[in-house]
Parts: structure tokens; C-alpha cells; sequence
């Protein structure tokens, strides 16, 4: 089918956990005529989780995409692009990379249930991102469904802007329109009531189009008017549609379908993406256009390694005409490659295309230099073009691992690699200290879950460990340190000497080198020794073997010998002044404190409580859900967590779930400083 940039409509389904997104996906794939049947999540059946363990746990770890086409006026046809999103926390990198494609965010709420924290993150993570924000009540037709309550709940929780388009009829086995129909009687009360409400909160955005609203009454109103001002409402949030539906029953899909077509904003109306053009921080705004011809501009937003077709690049087309055969560069590189083959996805499908047309998704095969977040171009104008950056949550949960079979250390390696190339929350770190190879993502689950991959995918077993927790020294005074370094060897000797001093920076700072010395007592060309030496130890640290931060060192003075002084003096003699200082600047050991959000049954609040009261957390605050569940919000030393993820289960009989985020650096306790300076002291003694 032929469609253009203004029948594109990019939507991807968010929100809770087991909200039904993705059989809410298969029901609008069948609605719309891309299947022929509705896939089953329960039998692992669905278009979108085809991954053999996404099948096995029963709930989607990554994204999956498909498209509807279907005929529309005049011989054009709408073409609809849906991404299916993970609700779980432990999988937000794809979610979230998920809403770099999409002019609309469809938040899935389940009837039963209401407002749950998924709900309320993917709200707060699309508003940040300027998308229009729809909201889907799924399970209408459920014998807890509580339709009536969880729109109130909706409205508390996000603003009276949310307000139905549909309305939910005869104990939810039907819909009734309520934004174009003032007829009939809903379970929620009269339909013109609701009419009235909707009607009078989008025309009160555009003051021409309230003119003729508060003048000639609605039937004054054009369709154009009426159109463009809920295409504005939706990209300023002053109106938040929530759509009733129940995607096993097929209740309300249609009606979905019919409303995105005709009301969700195309590429060209919805808030133009962020680009920008330069680097260092001095970079400037970029108009992407979505005219079909001009230069290409595109965003690759999912890396996926196919054991079929290779490592596989998915991006969006902002502007130009992406088409088969031609040439495209990958970000600033000099070299660009062929458009060998062009597809569009369908799940696990694969089919070829000639072309890509700005707004539309798609997707090319076989070109290593691809990496998440790559601007696709086809000249040298777009060099240093960037989208803005997603705030992803920062990997707190590490597991070092090791290949379980000998000989296969760089077959782990390769696939480690791809495996982060695949999620921007899954990182791979080699740490030089304990010369371990440290996996790090949002919590336990995740990192299994890529561990099963490795064998599943990759044919690569491997053990695991917990890992060195990421530990840093710093200094809480000021003080001085001197070294004189002197070595004489029979031939010519080594000579510097080095006077610095010490302060504390302010926490998360880094680290200052200044140059106060005068009168040439260091000679300008040793400083940059004294530097090394200097970094050595921040590198390494002092009194436990951690790197250091937040510390000015200041280099005032010095001596040197104008045929004993060599670099290899100066690095020692900084060195050993820098540690000099150290001891005497009061020491200390910080350890990375996190942001823990619980949410558990009710009834297990105090044994939360008092589990994480053990642990040296600080509560700062616990919210209730509907369905009789609490929120437990704290920060917590990382290294108190090690295991929790079996006490949580453990306490509240697997219904328990936590997710983390980095805050900040704080002094350990003292006895706990002490242990570690003493684990550090036999390492110094054997070296």
C-alpha cells in the first residue's frame, strides 16, 4: 500500500506490568488486518514476544514492533506503526528507547487495578520527551473492573486534562463515543455530559477557535478547527484522552484504531524532535523537516543481533527519503555504507522494502558501525547532528562474570558485547583493579535475563559472582604533603622534590590539578610528571585501593637538579606528596547511596520497613496504591542490597518488586572505613 507522512502514525503501547499491552498490540494487529488471528501470551503465540525466553517467563523483555495498513479517503491508506514496550523496571533501556520513534505514548492502565507506579513513570518519562500522552483503560469487560473509579483515580492522579473520547456501556461489553456523539447512556452517566466536558476543554487552547465556539456554538465549529485544536491540545498536555477497550473481548479496539487514525497526531503536526548540530557542549538546535526530499535525516533508536540477518539497525526517518541502494553515512564518519536492504518488522519477520518516507520505521541489515542512537545522514551538512539524549536510569546492579568453559573467554567477550549493544541499561565494565569482568543493569532479573541469553543465544555458559562494590576515597580536610625523591645509582642520579597541598571538593566534582609554583623551582616541562604521579594515586587510592575524587591538588613548590631531574623523579616524588597529604587530610571511604522505590502488598509494610531499617536506609516517604499496595521510597547504601532480591521475595511471597537508581556518594561509617583500610593493608605490604 502507498502512504505519506501525514497517514503515519507512530504508537507505542506503555505502562504497568500486566496491563495487557501486548495482547492489547495483537488485538489491534488482527483489528487492523496484519494477522489473521490474535496471538496468546499464555501459549507464547503473540507477534511481538518472540524471543524463546520472553515465551518462557510469559511477559516481554524488549520491544517489539509491527505495522497496520488500511484504506483511507481518497486512495491514500493510513499506515500505523506500533511498538510494544516491557512494563517491568528491570527492562525500561528498550521502553524508553522505544519513545525516540513515537509522536504518542498509549499508557495502558488495567480497569482492575487503576493507577499503578508503571502508570506514573511512563506518564512523567513521555511528558519529559514533549509526546502526546493517551491513556488506555484495558479490561473494561472484567468482573473487578471498576471503569468509573479508575478514571477518577486517573484524573486525581494526572489532572483534570484527562478525559474520555469513549465511554464503557453495558457492564463493558460495548463503547460509546462520547468526543463526536452526545447520545445515549454510558456506565459512567450521560454521554452529552461527558461530550460537554471534552468539547469545552479543547477549544479553550486556541482563542480563535473559542471565538467561534462561544459565538455560533459547536456546530459552528469546522472539522479543520476542531481537528487542529485537539492536534494542539494533545502536544501541549492540555488534554490527555483516555480510551476504554478491552483487547481479549475485542471491546473498543476498533474504536482505537479509528481514533489514532483520525485524531493522533502525524509526524509533521506532533512537537518537532529535539536534534542538534555540534559537540563539546557548544552544539546549536536542528529543524528536521519531514519533507521526502530533502537530505536524510534518521535516528537509529534499537539494536538487535539476528542469528538470521545479522545485527540489524532500527531508526526512524525524521526528513529525506531513506531508499534501497543508495548511500547514507553513520554519524561523523568520513565512509558510508550501501542500503543493501531496506525492511520494515512485523515481530520476528523481516520484509523488504524500497523506501522509507519521513515519520516511517524501518530498519537495515549488516552494517557494523551501527550503534544506538546514530543519526543516519546523507551528506556531510548533517556531520555532528544528535538527538537529544534519553535520561536513562543509571545500571546500579553488577554481577562479575567468567566464562564457565575454558577457551570460550573471547567468545563471551563478543557476545557481551552485542548484548549491550542491544540495551543503552546494560552495561559491560572490565575492572583493572580485581581484573574482573563486571555486568551491570537495573537489577537482578535483567542481569539473569541476559545470562540466559548467553547460553540461549550465544552458546556461552558463565559463572557468577557478586562484584567489588564501586567504592571511592576522598579527603574531608586540607593539608600538605612534601617528597624529596633522590637516587644515585654510580652514574647520573634521579633528583625532584615536590611541596603540594590538599582540599576537599564538593561532592561529585572530581578532581583539580593546579599549578602554583613560582620561580621555576619545578621546571614547566617536569609538571606534567608531577600530574602522573598525582593520578596514580587517584587511580588507585590511598589508604583501601579505591579510585579518589572530589580533590583539589595544589603544587606550589619544589626543587629540582639540572642534571639529576628526569620525569621518572618527579612522577615518584608527586606520588609519594600526594600521599603524604592524604593522611593527613582525614581520609575517608564513600560508598555509593541509591534511590530504592518497593512496591509490595500492604500488609508486608513493616517487615519493609524493618528489612530496610537494618540495612542503614533512610525512608523518605510511602504512598499507597489501589489494590491494596504500598510504595516504600528510600536511599540505601548499594552495598546493604546484596541479596535482596531473594528477601523481597521471600517476605512478600514473590508479589514484591523493587527498582534503583544512583544519588550520590556519602563517608561510610567508620568501622566500615576500618575493615576496608585493613582488607587494603596486606596487598600494600605484599607489593
Amino acid at each position: 500500500m502507498s502512504y505519506s507522512t501525514p497517514t503515519i502514525r507512530n504508537v507505542a503501547l506503555a505502562g504497568h506490568p500486566a496491563a495487557g499491552k501486548t495482547t492489547l498490540f495483537e488485538a489491534l494487529l488482527q483489528a487492523g488486518g496484519a494477522i489473521q488471528t490474535a496471538g496468546n501470551v499464555e501459549r507464547g503465540s503473540t507477534v511481538s514476544d518472540f524471543d524463546p525466553i520472553e515465551r518462557q517467563r510469559g511477559h516481554s523483555l524488549d520491544v517489539g514492533i509491527a505495522s497496520i495498513d488500511r484504506a483511507a479517503a481518497a486512495g491514500q491508506h493510513f499506515h500505523v506503526n506500533l511498538i510494544d514496550t516491557p512494563g517491568y523496571p528491570d527492562f525500561r533501556g528498550p521502553a524508553l528507547s522505544a519513545l525516540a520513534a513515537v509522536e504518542t505514548v498509549a499508557i495502558v492502565v488495567d480497569a482492575d487495578n487503576g493507577v499503578e507506579y508503571g502508570t506514573r513513570r511512563m506518564m512523567e518519562y513521555a511528558k519529559a520527551r514533549g509526546l502526546c500522552r493517551v491513556l488506555v483503560v484495558n479490561k473494561i469487560d472484567h468482573a473487578d473492573a471498576k471503569a468509573g473509579q479508575v478514571l477518577q483515580d486517573l484524573r486525581d492522579a494526572f489532572g483534570p486534562e484527562c478525559l474520555p473520547l469513549n465511554l464503557p456501556a453495558q457492564g463493558g461489553k460495548a463503547v460509546i463515543d462520547c468526543f463526536g456523539n452526545t447520545q445515549g447512556e454510558s456506565d459512567l452517566g450521560a454521554v452529552a455530559d461527558w461530550h460537554q466536558k471534552i468539547i469545552d476543554q479543547v477549544v479553550e487552547v486556541n482563542e480563535t477557535v473559542m471565538e467561534h465556539y462561544l459565538d455560533l456554538g459547536e456546530g459552528g465549529l469546522s472539522g479543520e478547527e476542531l481537528h487542529d485544536a485537539f492536534e494542539q491540545c494533545l502536544r501541549e498536555g492540555h488534554l490527555v484522552p483516555v480510551l476504554f477497550c478491552s483487547a481479549r473481548s475485542g471491546v473498543g479496539i476498533k474504536e482505537l484504531l479509528d481514533t489514532a487514525e483520525r485524531l493522533f497526531p502525524h509526524p509533521g503536526e506532533a512537537n518537532p524532535p529535539a536534534f542538534a548540530k555540534g559537540s563539546n557542549g557548544a552544539s546549536e538546535p536542528v529543524e528536521s523537516t519531514p519533507d521526502p526530499s530533502r537530505h536524510v535525516i534518521a535516528d537509529v533508536f534499537k539494536i538487535t543481533n539476528d542469528p538470521f540477518v545479522g545485527k540489524l539497525g532500527i531508526f526512524r526517518v525524521y526528513q529525506g527519503t531513506v531508499k534501497k541502494d543508495t548511500q547514507l553515512f553513520v554519524g561523523d564518519a568520513k565512509k558510508p555504507f550501501k542500503v543493501g536492504h531496506l525492511f520494515k518488522l512485523k515481530g520476528k519477520d523481516h520484509i523488504e522494502i524500497d523506501q522509507a518516507i519521513p515519520g516511517d520505521i524501518a530498519a537495515v541489515a549488516k552494517i557494523d558501525d551501527l550503534h544506538f542512537d546514530a543519526v543516519l545522514h546523507d551528506s556531510h551538512d548533517e556531520d555532528q547532528i544528535h538527538l537529544a539524549p534519553l535520561d536513562f536510569p543509571k545500571p546500579m546492579f553488577g554481577l562479575a562474570v567468567e566464562a564457565a568453559h575454558k577457551g570460550q573467554e573471547q567468545k563471551l567477550a563478543t557476545a557481551l558485547h552485542k548484548l549491550a549493544e542491544e540495551d543503552p541499561c546494560f552495561v559491560v565494565e572490565h575492572e583493572p583493579e580485581t581484573n574482573e569482568t563486571v555486568i551491570r543493569g537495573l537489577s537482578d532479573l535483567h542481569l539473569r535475563v541476559n545470562i540466559d541469553r548467553l547460553k540461549d543465544r550465544y552458546g556461552v555458559e558463565v559463572t557468577s559472582r557478586p562484584p567489588r562494590i564501586a567504592y571511592r576515597e576522598t579527603v574531608a580536610g586540607k593539608a600538605e604533603g612534601h617528597h624529596r625523591h633522590k637516587k644515585q645509582t654510580g652514574g647520573a642520579g634521579q633528583f625532584g622534590e615536590v611541596f603540594l597541598r590538599v582540599e576537599p571538593l564538593p561532592r561529585g566534582t572530581g578532581f583539580e590539578f593546579v599549578d602554583e609554583v613560582k620561580g621555576g623551582t619545578i621546571p614547566g616541562q617536569f609538571m606534567p610528571a608531577v600530574e602522573k604521579g598525582v593520578r596514580q594515586v587517584l587511580k588507585g587510592g590511598a589508604i583501601a585501593g579505591y579510585p579518589m575524587q572530589d580533590v583539589r591538588v595544589i603544587v606550589y613548590d619544589g626543587k629540582h637538579h639540572p642534571v639529576d631531574s628526569k620525569e621518572v623523579a618527579f612522577v615518584a616524588a608527586g606520588k609519594k606528596a600526594f600521599m603524604d597529604a592524604i593522611i593527613k587530610a582525614r581520609p575517608q571511604v564513600l560508598e555509593p547511596i541509591v534511590d530504592l522505590e518497593v512496591n509490595a502488598p500492604e500488609q508486608n509494610m513493616g517487615d519493609i520497613s524493618g528489612g530496610l531499617a537494618s540495612k542503614r536506609a533512610r525512608i523518605n516517604g510511602t504512598d499507597s496504591t489501589r489494590g491494596n499496595e504500598i510504595i516504600v521510597k528510600a536511599q540505601v547504601p548499594l552495598s546493604e542490597l546484596e541479596g535482596y532480591a531473594a528477601e523481597l521475595k521471600s517476605v512478600t511471597a514473590g508479589r514484591g518488586r523493587y527498582s534503583l537508581d544512583f544519588s550520590h556518594y556519602e563517608p561510610v561509617p567508620p568501622q566500615v572505613q576500618q575493615k576496608l583500610v585493613e582488607s587494603f593493608k596486606p596487598h600494600v605490604e605484599e607489593d
